[in-house]
């Protein structure tokens, strides 16, 4: 058995869904977990499908010939164990280089970045651009996490983090 991941970009259109799936169901892949979004007219994602070692190069070739999409892909073993996470909800006023400035913070205290969604809107009654992210950390020790949160509070005084230990 392995794992491959996915990663996928194409004009929006309707179906490019349902043509993944199908091209993996049909070359006996199991879909796994996934992560896909409009941006900007394109539609990109990036998945993970266990599938037979019988399969896979099948499937990997199958995926990089469906029409309008560009396909990558990564084959690995499966991870056997899980790491333990925290998850923060940051919040701060938009400006540039602020995902610059949260990663390298995470990364100076001994933080690995396993997932980030990040968006941009208007804040309520100010019309000012506001930053919104979630954040998965692997972190160790509660000392780690409060220094992590601190560090991160200190790059400006309108980043406000909230933290969920899971």
């Amino acid at each position: 058995m392995k794992h491959i991941v996915i990663s996928f970009l194409g004009k929006d259109k309707p179906g490019i869904v349902d043509t993944l799936a199908k091209v993996i169901k049909q070359h006996h892949g199991n879909w796994q977990t996934s992560s896909m979004r409009k941006l900007s007219g394109f539609f990109a994602g990036i998945l993970e499908v266990s599938v037979d070692n019988e399969h896979g190069d099948a499937l990997v070739a199958a995926l990089k010939d469906i029409e309008g999409l560009q396909v990558s892909t990564a084959i690995s073993e499966p991870e056997l164990e899980k790491e333990e996470t925290i998850r923060l909800d940051l919040t701060a006023n938009d400006r540039t280089g602020i995902i610059t400035e949260i990663s390298s913070v995470i990364h100076a205290q001994g933080g690995n970045l396993v997932k980030l969604v990040s968006t941009q809107g208007n804040a309520p009654h100010f019309g000012q651009k506001l930053f919104k992210a979630t954040a998965t950390v692997a972190i160790s020790g509660d000392e780690h996490i409060e220094s992590l949160v601190n560090a991160l509070e200190d790059i400006a005084n309108d980043l406000i983090v909230d933290v969920i230990v899971s």
